[in-house]
C-alpha cells in the first residue's frame, strides 16, 4: 500500500503553503476592504490606473477590477468551525492571465486576525474563475481586506 508516501507528501505540501503564508505578514498596513457583492468595484486597492503588469496596456478600469467577488463563506456544522473564502476571477483583459493577491481578516476592533495569499492561474480573455481555501478562522463575523492584487500575463 502506497499510503505512508501519501501521506507524506500531503504533510510537506502543508509545511510549504504554512511557511508561504507565514511570509505575508510583512509588507506595510494599508489595505482596501473587498467589494460589497451588489457592487463589482466598490474600493479599490492602492496603484489604481496603473498599467497592468506583464507588458500590456489595457482601456480604462483597473486590473483589480477582475476579482468579482471575494468572501467568507461559513460551512461550519454541529459546533465544528469550518470558515473557507471562496472567490470569482472574470479575465478583462485581452490575454490569457495569472492572478496573485494578499488578504486580511479584520475583527470589528479593528485586529487582524489571519492573512494569506491566493493564486488563480491560466484565466483565458473574457473566462470566469472560481476558486476557494480553507482557513483557520473561528468566526465569520470579520471584515476581509485585499491588500494586494496583481494581474500577470500568462505563459
Amino acid at each position: 500500500m502506497r499510503r505512508p508516501g501519501v501521506v507524506a507528501a500531503c504533510v510537506a505540501a502543508v509545511m510549504v503553503g504554512g511557511l508561504v503564508v507565514a511570509g505575508c505578514a510583512a509588507g506595510d498596513d494599508s489595505s482596501a476592504p473587498v467589494p460589497d457583492k451588489g457592487t463589482p468595484t466598490a474600493e479599490k486597492t492602492e496603484g489604481q490606473g496603473e498599467e497592468p503588469q506583464g507588458g500590456r496596456s489595457e482601456a480604462a478600469g483597473s486590473e483589480r477590477d477582475d476579482l468579482a467577488s471575494f468572501e467568507i463563506d461559513d460551512r461550519s456544522q454541529a459546533g465544528f468551525e469550518d470558515i473557507w473564502v471562496t472567490w470569482t476571477i472574470r479575465n478583462r483583459s485581452s490575454q490569457k492571465s495569472d492572478y496573485t493577491w494578499e488578504w486580511e481578516a479584520v475583527a470589528p476592533d479593528g485586529k487582524r486576525l489571519y492573512n494569506s495569499t491566493e493564486i488563480t492561474t491560466d484565466v483565458q480573455p473574457g473566462q470566469t474563475a472560481t476558486g476557494e481555501s480553507p482557513t483557520t478562522l473561528k468566526t465569520p463575523n470579520l471584515k476581509i481586506n485585499v491588500t494586494e492584487f496583481d494581474r500577470t500575463k500568462s505563459w
